[in-house]
């Protein structure tokens, strides 16, 4: 006779990360500052027996090998799952997905499309699920702009961030980020690229509590004038590849060169989410020049993730 053990599964509360929107100063402030100590101990068992499923629709260097490296680094486990591995891309409905990894996996990570669909997947997961990016926000790469700002500029308060280029979900998430810290943040942008005007209202909102100057303006000098930090990102992002052309004409005036960066601090630091298209949203004389920084950003994403890992599955 097979006996059956009673299995009483306890009910936890999960917390998702889905935008910056959702955490408050000090918890960003904590997770930055968890980001630094494990920099400096990198190695920490806390995540043995925990596993991570990685949802892939867009294609990602820096957010896999991040996740995946800092997984191994905390004592767990990632595994790799693009959508054609799933039964997603033969039309599995989300809600069906989120239940099915909920009872395998102690958190899910997904680099999508639209951010519905990540929405629709915390909605149904009953384990924490993270935005690796969506079209609308990549709150990942915001933390890791945040930690670099930090250590560059040693505080937040008084420091200027001019971001040039797309209203993109980069931009969103640095608004959001700088905002929730207090640093002033500008966006500059052509006329038809600006951001999403609900999130705007919703960073002026946060600015007012925070003492953080937000401006969005499509004048590229105003943008840059007296810049802490100046930072772009490709001016068609994944899925915009038939814009390319269109966007090259609507854009050229933004591009990050010598001539404009004149106009920002003489100690200014260039900043870019990579990857990186020399010679159209930057100049090769910026982005390898003495003031960039863009290598340690990127490496910070392994930092900021880890943090995160830890607040969400420890």
């Amino acid at each position: 006779m097979i006996s059956v053990p009673v299995i009483e599964k306890t009910k936890q509360t999960k917390r998702d990360f889905l935008t910056l929107l959702d955490y408050s100063q000090e918890e960003i402030i904590d997770l930055l500052d968890d980001a630094f100590q494990l920099e400096l101990q990198p190695i920490q068992p806390i995540l043995q027996g925990k596993t991570l499923a990685m949802i892939f629709e867009k294609s990602s260097t820096r957010t896999r090998v991040s996740f995946e490296t800092g997984m191994l680094q905390l004592g767990g486990h990632a595994l790799f799952l693009s959508s054609q591995d799933l039964q997603l891309g033969r039309g599995e409905p989300v809600s069906d997905t989120a239940k099915v990894l909920s009872g395998y996996v102690d958190a899910i990570m997904i680099r999508t499309f639209g951010h519905d669909k990540i929405e629709e997947l915390a909605n149904h997961a009953s384990v924490p699920v993270i935005n690796g990016l969506t079209d609308l926000f990549h709150p990942c790469q915001a933390l890791a702009d945040l930690k670099t700002i930090y250590r560059l500029k040693g505080k937040f308060t008084g420091v200027k961030t001019s971001y040039l280029g797309d209203g993109n979900n980069v931009a969103h998430s640095l608004m959001i980020a700088a905002a929730k810290v207090g640093m002033d943040f500008t966006i500059g942008c052509p006329v038809g690229y600006e951001p999403n005007q609900e999130i705007v209202e919703k960073v002026m909102e946060i600015a007012k509590q925070t003492g953080a100057t937000i401006e969005v303006t499509t004048n590229p000098i105003d943008a840059v004038k007296d810049a802490d930090i100046v930072y772009t990102d490709v001016w068609a992002s994944m899925g915009q590849e038939s814009e390319q052309q269109k966007r090259l004409l609507a854009f050229k005036d933004f591009q990050v060169n010598d001539a404009l960066v004149q106009f920002a601090k003489d100690d200014y630091h260039f900043l870019h989410c990579l990857p990186a298209h020399r010679e159209e949203e930057v100049t090769a004389s910026i982005i390898d020049g003495e003031h960039s920084a863009v290598f340690e950003q990127a490496e910070n994403r392994l930092h900021v993730q880890k943090a995160l890992l830890k607040k969400l599955l420890v």
